[in-house]
């Protein structure tokens, strides 16, 4: 990205740096926040392949997934490069056209794709099955040489995570508890929820502590604005005998 922005004089593509590095800051946090800054590096530099990029992702994020397919198209066009083609795909199932997410996934831009862009690309074809209602197709889809292995790979997680929720939604409730157990023993950085979704199947019902605790507070508020009113009440009382 730097590379990209040497491009530019150095005044500019500072301030196009400095508003790409907001994105990132925020684009997990605050998507809105990020797709605003994304906006301005787009105005200062929408010839740069990074910016389209950036400005893909925080459209994606916000769910605008007609103007994310066009950022994104855009910055393939400038590099040649297939990297996006999963997410591509992805906004493809985002405006309701399942079935030309799974187009994508047939092409032969899959096959360039590195082991990572792969399975993302197979995370966007099961859900496209999804969307479609095609649930025993999108179990099928998911069952891979990557889902059956036991190295943990930054993207093992998630897989089992969706081969896990597919069979839940299939009714496989054993083999969900299964999965979903095999995706907490690889989610290292807890980017999936699959403790809370295996512990619902086991039927553990956790209270968040400071939800009780505001709980109990609020109750003994209601306590303490309760008392002046029954004295008043029984003061009134006296002076009415």
């Amino acid at each position: 990205m730097r590379q990209e922005l040497q491009s530019l004089p150095k005044t500019l593509a500072d301030d196009v740096a400095r508003n790409l590095v907001m994105v990132a800051r925020l684009l997990d946090e605050d998507p809105e926040g990020a797709y605003a800054y994304s906006k301005v590096a787009l105005r200062l530099a929408s010839r740069v392949a990074a910016v389209r990029e950036a400005a893909g992702f925080a459209a994606y994020a916000t769910e605008k997934y007609g103007e994310a397919l066009a950022e994104f198209r855009a910055a393939r066009r400038m590099t040649g490069s297939v990297d996006l083609w999963p997410v591509m795909a992805d906004c493809e199932r985002g405006l309701g056209r399942p079935e030309k997410a799974l187009d994508m996934a047939g092409a032969p831009e899959v096959q360039k794709l590195d082991k990572a862009g792969q399975v993302e690309m197979r995370l966007v074809a099961a859900g496209a099955r999804r969307d479609m209602g095609q649930l025993d197709a999108a179990i099928v889809t998911l069952q891979s040489p990557e889902l059956a292995s036991q190295s943990a790979q930054p993207w093992t997680a998630r897989l089992r995570y969706a081969y896990a929720d597919a069979l839940l939604a299939a009714g496989r409730e054993d083999e969900a508890r299964e999965w979903f157990a095999k995706a907490v023993e690889s989610d290292r950085d807890g980017s999936t929820d699959a403790s809370d979704r295996l512990a619902e199947l086991d039927g553990v019902d956790f209270v968040d502590a400071l939800d009780e605790q505001a709980d109990l507070d609020e109750q003994a508020d209601d306590a303490d604005a309760g008392q002046p009113v029954r004295e008043e009440r029984a003061e009134g009382d006296g002076e009415r005998d």
